[in-house]
Formats: C-alpha cells, sequence, structure tokens
C-alpha cells in the first residue's frame, strides 16, 4: 500500500525487520557489489541502499533517484519456479516506476567492472525530470 502523503510503500514492521537481518547475512556476492556501488560508483543520483523493503519484496540493492534496482541472484534463481516468481516481482517493481538489473553471483565475483559498468549505463538512461516554469510560467 502507497502512503498517500510521502508516495512510499508502506513496510510491514516483519518486513522492515527481516531487511534489518539480511544486511547483516549479506552473501559474498552481494558484499563485493556493496563494496563497488559504495567506492568505485559514485555517479551523481546513484546512493544506494541495501535491502530494501519495497511492499512484499526485499530488493538487494536500490537507488530510488535513480529508480533503479538491483538483484544479485544465486543458482536458486534457475528454476521455472524461481524465474515465475523473479518475473513477477520484476512486473511489481516496474508497476512502482523501478527498472531492475539482474546479475547472477558469478557475474559479481568474476566479472565486476563489466557489472558496474551495465549499471552506470543504466543510470545514464535514467531520464531527467523536466524543470518547471519559473514565475508561473507563460
Amino acid at each position: 500500500m502507497t502512503n498517500k502523503k510521502s508516495g512510499r510503500i508502506n513496510v510491514s514492521p516483519r518486513q522492515a525487520s527481516l531487511a534489518r537481518r539480511m544486511r547483516l547475512a549479506m552473501t559474498e556476492p552481494e558484499r563485493k557489489l556493496w563494496k563497488a556501488l559504495r567506492w568505485r560508483l559514485p555517479l551523481e543520483g546513484t546512493h544506494f541502499r541495501r535491502q530494501v523493503p519495497i511492499g512484499p519484496y526485499i530488493a538487494d540493492f536500490c537507488s530510488h533517484g535513480a529508480r533503479l534496482i538491483i538483484e544479485v541472484d544465486g543458482e536458486q534463481h534457475a528454476d521455472e519456479v524461481a524465474i515465475a516468481r523473479d518475473t513477477a516481482r520484476t512486473l511489481y517493481l516496474n508497476s512502482l516506476g523501478y527498472r531492475v538489473l539482474r546479475f547472477s553471483n558469478r557475474d559479481v565475483m568474476i566479472s565486476i567492472d563489466i557489472v558496474l559498468d551495465t549499471i552506470a549505463a543504466e543510470v545514464e538512461m535514467t531520464p531527467t525530470p523536466i524543470p518547471s516554469p519559473q514565475g508561473g510560467g507563460e
């Protein structure tokens, strides 16, 4: 459910607690990407947060400013049921205006530079809002 005043998605206390626990138990690929996002990809508009609750889901990494979510997927995401679940999740997040990038654990561990280049290219494609007219506009 969306909070009408702030426009943010309401998150249950249970979901917030789970996200906190997940921040403490990040996988090795998630830790590697988190470090790279913080120190090697400081692009304007890319303040990434980790393990961010959004509706019924917890995004691995999210930049609200860039409207970008990054997921780091292990092998458990390869079967048909998981693919269907990930597709539904992506559609939900897209409906909220987020773009979703998915990388495998292997991609992050072996090709971090390619992963960062892909993220940077996606951030550069983020549309800049059109400024509103000044002084009431004519």
